[in-house]
């Protein structure tokens, strides 16, 4: 067999380099046989597997056995070696994923680490996942590797031993003990008022005058008529004592005695009458002096002097209302009514509070008096009414306050200011600071309340510190920095009419 030249060797060599035909690659343009160009030899040919050996440029043995062949990928794209490199618009964009790969999860990372240094300082209870009063130790550092965690301001006071009033808190309506408008009872004109508005007056006090003339008119003609019956009744008289000396003569007949004795008591009749009328025309000119039915405080005056009255003025003269004593009725449920009425049944005056809207400030305090004798199905409370003595006048009818009954006092029991429970997914808990100024946090069992103040029936000793101010900042274990507030600092001072140092709620006991 003729040996392969040198120039193709070289030919053959570069046919196995050159992509298929129609895959030149960018840039690059191989003829086709489609096209009229010379059809370049495929390197799986048999002529060419027959002269070119494994080694290029050295000839193959005329009878030496064929070798199988794996299947050609000379013609691939990336040449020899079976690794095709990247189109250049696909080699710029690699640096550029790598870059956003990078980022994403340095970003993952850095958000991690910030969200555990926040849960280990500043996360609430609420949100921390822990259950109240699972065992963890205070820490002030955060993570590992993370920044310190900054102490919280809080303010702390003491769990105090003592007394806690239990009593009943309802809206109540101050009522005069008597409300009377005051009016004309005759007709005519008013002349003069004599009386302040808003000034206390006493039973019997005048209050008005109406122009009495025509009164006194009408007094003197009852006077007059009676006046005229008597003498003619004691005429009658003296004819009836002659007639009966006659008819014992027998010089008249009966019936003219009897006649003049039927005339007597008539003109007595007529007599009596006259003098009801004098007595009626007498009143009518008292009723010409308007004077006070009651003691108490007159209101704005409904009308001038000068003006036409009757008695049938709807509004009156005035109105005056009895306000010492005074009451307040309020409305108490009807599951209460019996411990209510066992203390009013073993004798003991119970004792009522009447704050104002806000309940900053003691208006009086008095007694309770009666219970009305049906309950209300609409709501379900019963009405019950307490006695003031008002000698200051702080109360005014028809005036809202808010009424506590005082039914009951504990002695000897632990108490914390209201802001001190917090409510979680497991219930009552308070932050508890330990001596190494870290909280803890632990659940309560709570008692009655006086709206400042709660009785803590389990979880909590005397002389403990309890968080009652930033409890928003804190979770189990983390370290605290304590600072004084003189309002936290002592127990609340028992309300007093110039007490307005917050309001004062009654409650139903939190957690019943």
């Amino acid at each position: 067999m003729k040996a392969i030249s040198d120039s193709e060797s070289a030919a053959v060599a570069t046919t196995r380099r050159s992509p298929p035909a129609g895959d030149a690659g960018p840039g690059r343009t191989v003829p086709r046989a489609d096209d009229g160009g010379p059809a370049a030899p495929s390197p799986a040919s048999p002529a060419m597997r027959a002269q070119v050996a494994p080694g290029v440029g050295t000839p193959a043995a005329p009878d030496a056995p064929r070798r199988p062949e794996a299947p050609s990928h000379e013609g691939a794209p990336g040449g020899p070696g079976g690794e095709a490199p990247l189109p250049p618009r696909r080699r710029a964009w690699l640096p550029l994923a790598i870059a956003l790969v990078l980022l994403a999860v340095g970003g993952w990372y850095g958000w991690k680490h910030w969200q555990a240094t926040r849960e280990a300082g500043t996360t609430p209870p609420a949100a921390s996942g822990r259950l109240p009063g699972a065992a963890s130790q205070g820490t002030t550092a955060a993570v590992p590797g993370g920044p310190p965690v900054p102490r919280v301001p809080v303010v702390a006071v003491a769990a105090q031993l003592g007394s806690l009033p239990i009593t009943i808190e309802a809206l109540g309506n101050v009522v005069a003990t008597q409300t009377v408008a005051v009016k004309s009872r005759v007709a005519g004109l008013l002349e003069r008022v004599h009386f302040t508005e808003g000034d206390r007056v006493e039973a019997g006090q005048l209050l008005a005058e109406i122009d009495p003339r025509e009164l006194r008119v009408q007094l003197a003609q009852a006077e007059g008529q009676l006046a005229r019956n008597r003498a003619l009744l004691e005429n009658a008289r003296v004819d009836l004592r002659r007639y009966e000396t006659l008819f014992k003569q027998d010089s008249i007949a009966r019936q003219q005695v009897d006649t003049q004795r039927a005339l007597v008591r008539q003109y007595e009749g007529q007599i009596r009458v006259d003098e009801a009328q004098v007595a009626n025309a007498r009143l009518q000119l008292g009723y010409a002096r308007v004077t006070a039915p009651i003691s108490g405080r007159v209101g704005l005056r409904q009308v001038d002097a000068g003006n036409m009255v009757t008695g049938a003025e709807p509004n009156g003269l005035v109105v005056i209302t009895e306000v010492e004593p005074i009451s307040v009725v309020f409305a108490i449920p009807q599951d209460e009514l019996p411990r209510v009425l066992d203390r009013m049944a073993s004798g003991e005056r119970l004792a009522v509070q009447a704050f104002d809207r806000t309940q900053s400030n003691l208006l009086a305090t008095g007694v309770l008096v009666s219970v009305d004798n049906q309950i209300d199905p609409a709501t379900g409370t019963i009405k019950l009414r307490a006695q003031f003595d008002n000698s200051d006048g702080r109360l005014f009818p028809n005036q809202f306050v808010n009424a506590r009954l005082e039914l009951d006092t504990l002695r000897d029991v632990v108490t914390v200011p209201a802001p001190a429970i917090q409510r979680g997914s497991q219930g009552l808990f308070v932050y508890v600071v330990k001596a190494d100024r870290t909280v803890e946090l632990r659940p309560v069992g709570l008692g009655p309340t006086d709206g400042q103040r709660l009785v803590v029936a389990s979880g909590l000793r005397p002389g403990e510190r309890v968080v009652v101010d930033g409890i928003d900042r804190l979770r189990e274990g983390s370290p605290v920095d304590l600072v004084e507030r003189p309002d936290f600092s002592a127990p609340p001072p028992k309300p007093t009419p110039a007490a307005a140092d917050g309001p004062q709620r009654r409650r139903p006991a939190a957690g019943r």
